[in-house]
């Protein structure tokens, strides 16, 4: 039981897989973790277009993979990883001083949960973080990178990603229907309640 530098990469990745991108450094002498894994189809609520465009990429059913970042003291890391997480640091094209690690499906080597995987756990949530209130732009869930607002009960949906010990418990929250405008339309002389579906004449 080991972890391997370079046993995986993000365009191999399959769903189920975990993979520790990179080491970065951060403040107070610490280190974030990256994680990226792609959710597989039961962890995520059923797409019908997806499914009927199942053979066009534009509609891919796999998903590119989550996110989640594990902040961590860097002899801490290392001992229950067993790696080494010390010199080859790089500057990335966004100026973070990052170590390429693409460890895929890492586990804990040491310790009392030696042998458990690390995984990237998804909660959806209403109840937003201060940052999440000051980004809504950026920060609450849309279909589609520029799409309309994905809302829960009307409220705005936000991602609480986070690494897990074993098999996450992820949470997605029931959309609500998509909203459409209300209003009396007229085509051909007849006027329809869009809202309704009423035909008045």
């Amino acid at each position: 039981m080991e972890n391997a530098i370079n046993s995986g990469t993000l365009e191999t990745l399959t769903p189920e897989q975990t993979l520790i991108v990179h080491a970065r450094k951060v403040n107070g002498d610490k280190l974030q973790l990256e994680f990226a894994e792609i959710l597989s189809r039961e962890d995520r609520p059923v797409n019908a277009l997806g499914m009927f465009n199942k053979s066009d990429d534009r509609f891919s059913l796999q998903g590119r993979p989550r996110r989640a970042w594990l902040t961590v003291e860097e002899d801490d890391a290392a001992e229950l990883l067993g790696i080494d997480l010390g010199g080859d640091y790089i500057t990335n094209d966004m100026g973070h001083v990052i170590k390429p690690l693409n460890i895929l499906n890492p586990l804990i080597v040491s310790g009392q949960h030696a042998g458990t995987r690390l995984r990237v756990q998804i909660v959806e949530t209403t109840k937003a973080t201060e940052w999440d209130a000051a980004n809504i732009e950026t920060s609450a869930k849309r279909a589609g990178k520029d799409g309309d607002f994905i809302t829960h009960k009307g409220m705005y949906i936000f991602t609480q990603s986070t690494v897990s010990l074993g098999a996450p418990q992820n949470v997605f929250l029931e959309a609500d229907a998509p909203s459409t405008s209300e209003g009396i339309s007229a085509v051909d002389g007849i006027s329809v309640n869009t809202e309704t579906g009423e035909i008045f004449s």
